[in-house]
């Protein structure tokens, strides 16, 4: 098309508002905001009904530009060019996503064979439709995929309302897409595998939950030979605990191992590193518990993405990202000579902490019912609330309203199949330490504190939530000198 087209000021308003929302985080208040905006709404209190209408409104703007022959990125220029081809996208994704659903769903069932894509055609022609070259349409088709997977295991797996919750999702949407997605789609969609990603909480907490959410979403161009993506996201992320192998062990799990390269290697083995797609991540979950030596060759793979197998001199390649876990204090470990510090900082590209689930409840009491009624239902196959209620009532009745839950997400998962075999859970058999935030709190309620003790509960209740001092630093204004020393005095006093 020679002749350029100008869009007019009504759908150039329009289409800026949803041009911002197409590259806001979704699981944020801001884009709750501008969909209430677009819909023309002051208030929706049903979430899928707002999206809905604001899918139809843009739908319904295409369609005026269509019945003016003005439906063609190639139209356009500058601004308009932008503007019209963000809104494009955002109607053509929004049109199949009960298809990605699906194929999610189907993918799941199926396992690691990639699931063919019945729609792939109606999709990639709508884009063509719209001007965009072969190439961008199969790109653009490939980013739907990820957006739709990321946002399907973050809003499916890490249930719950609490404040930390909701920070959690919107970390983890941006651990996949940046925090500026117009970057991640200019510059990143296909370099991810530089970004580490450490994740800090206690057992139990959902460290794994949450490295699968990362690691099921990445970038899986589509095949149209094939007619599938290039990839199953199920066989794509790999998972290994450091801690269940012996230290002899470990290095042939990670890298493999050569046919007679140590007694009882009777056959050649593939490790992690080369079972990784080049689309994958590898979930390393204990990571506070190797040794320095298999340390060191963690390092090499993650500063020149090269291994080689035990007994062999090959250079093999990984091209896939890592994502590790610990519920070890690695500020401890990195002082006490027992975690490198080079392999810290190339592990930290980003530092995820998922919270306890004390303090979700502390921060919202309506927390531990919303997992109750979620895990429930994926225990016996379908909502109920008369067993939630009864479940919740014996919670009540054995443990109380203040229980430390030590054994997290996991423990409560183990609660509530107990209570359904005995009717009662009395707790954790370990001896209960007194709680530090109520003991902060009843220290400021009867005045038994100074200053001195409540800047070390402080500090000590702060690091149990983030797990590094910088972090505490950072959030009262102390030097990580002094963060350090309250909180080693703050554990020594209570240990």
């Amino acid at each position: 098309m020679s002749r350029k087209v100008k869009i007019n000021a009504a759908d150039r308003d329009f289409f800026r508002k949803v041009s911002e929302a197409a590259f806001t985080n979704p699981f944020g208040e801001d884009r709750n905001i501008l969909d209430l905006k677009i819909a023309g709404s002051r208030e929706e209190k049903n979430r899928q009904d707002l999206i809905s209408r604001v899918i139809r409104k843009v739908a319904d703007r295409v369609r005026g530009l269509d019945s003016e022959g003005k439906a063609d990125i190639r139209a356009y220029e500058g601004n308009d060019l932008e503007l019209v081809q963000t809104v494009f996208l955002f109607d053509i994704f929004h049109r199949h996503i009960n298809d990605f659903d699906s194929l999610i769903r189907e993918q799941l069932r199926t396992g690691d064979a990639p699931c063919p894509v019945p729609f792939a055609g109606d999709g990639l022609s709508a884009l063509t439709r719209r001007g965009f070259s072969d190439e961008k349409a199969l790109r653009f088709f490939a980013i739907f995929y990820q957006l739709r997977r990321a946002f399907y295991f973050i809003n499916t797996s890490l249930i719950g309302q609490s404040p930390s919750m909701r920070t959690l999702r919107m970390h983890l949407w941006n651990s996949v897409f940046t925090h500026n997605i117009r970057w991640y789609d200019t510059y990143l969609w296909d370099r991810m595998e530089d970004f580490s990603t450490l994740l800090l909480g206690e057992t139990g907490a959902g460290k794994g939950t949450v490295a699968a959410s990362i690691g099921r979403s990445g970038f899986i161009p589509f095949d149209p030979r094939k007619g599938c993506f290039a990839g199953s996201f199920t066989r794509n992320f790999i998972s290994l605990n450091l801690s269940q192998y012996h230290e002899a062990l470990i290095e042939s799990e990670l890298f493999g191992h050569k046919k007679g390269s140590f007694t009882g290697a009777v056959e050649n083995h593939e490790g992690i590193f080369s079972r990784c797609t080049p689309h994958g991540s590898i979930f390393l979950d204990e990571i506070g518990d190797i040794s320095i030596p298999i340390q060191i060759k963690l390092l090499q793979i993650l500063q020149e993405r090269t291994f080689s197998p035990v007994g062999s001199h090959a250079k093999l390649r990984f091209h896939g990202r890592v994502i590790a876990a610990t519920n070890r204090p690695l500020d401890r470990l990195m002082e006490q000579g027992k975690f490198r510090d080079d392999f810290f900082y190339r592990l930290c590209s980003d530092i995820i902490t998922v919270p306890t689930l004390r303090q979700r409840i502390q921060e919202d009491p309506e927390e531990l019912n919303v997992l109750l009624s979620h895990l429930i239902e994926r225990l016996i196959g379908h909502p109920n609330e008369e067993v939630v209620s009864f479940v919740r009532e014996a919670i009540n009745r054995d443990l109380g309203r203040n229980y430390h839950w030590r054994g997290n997400v996991r423990e409560l998962e183990q609660a509530i199949r107990r209570i359904l075999l005995t009717r009662n859970y009395r707790g954790n058999v370990r001896t209960e330490k007194p709680d530090l935030r109520e003991r902060l709190l009843k220290g400021l309620d009867t005045g038994s504190l100074d200053a001195d003790a409540v800047v070390r509960a402080y500090c000590c209740l702060l690091y149990q939530r983030h797990f590094t001092y910088e972090e505490v630093a950072r959030r009262t204004g102390l030097d990580r000198r002094t963060v350090k020393k309250y909180i080693l005095m703050e554990e020594a006093g209570n240990s």
